[in-house]
């Protein structure tokens, strides 16, 4: 009941702000202000603030609030609890450490990259420097392409 009363108040408070600034002939800057008034009393009359309110005001709903965040943990703990389930007991836990990085990917340490030029190196032989001269032409050719497709 206070609210809709304040509601309209700002409501009415608005529209004679509007009153006034179409009375200096700013017509566009009064609609503005008038629209703007209107929303209060239409939040009223349409039930809305009284919704906003009851969820404010009652225990009840921060106490299902409450719930939910419960809820929420639990799941949370679910998921952490079946992720170290998947990894293993302690004990497996602890031998996968204790193996090192190798243990897991021995090839991951190794970067893919610096073998493959060793190779190309190794294979080139004594073309070492035609391979670096090359390698730029090759690598700007598709560059190239594209800037003479669009006449550049």
């Amino acid at each position: 009941m206070l609210t809709s009363t304040v509601c309209a108040a700002v409501s009415a408070a608005g529209l004679a702000i509007a009153a006034l600034t179409a009375y200096r002939k700013r017509f566009l800057a009064a609609t503005r202000i008038a629209a703007y008034s209107l929303i209060p009393i239409g939040l009223v009359m349409t039930g809305v603030i009284d919704w906003v309110t009851n969820i404010v005001f009652k225990p009840t709903v921060w106490a299902g609030f409450g719930v939910l965040a419960l809820s929420f943990v639990l799941f949370m703990i679910t998921r952490r609890v079946e992720r170290r389930r998947d990894l293993g007991g302690r004990k497996e836990r602890k031998a996968a450490k204790a193996a090192g990085p190798d243990a897991v990917a021995p090839a991951a340490s190794v970067p893919s990259l610096g073998a493959g030029r060793e190779v190309e190196r190794s294979a080139a032989g004594g073309k070492a420097r035609q391979g670096k001269e090359s390698a730029p032409k090759d690598d700007f050719s598709d560059i190239e392409a594209i800037l003479k497709k669009h006449g550049i």
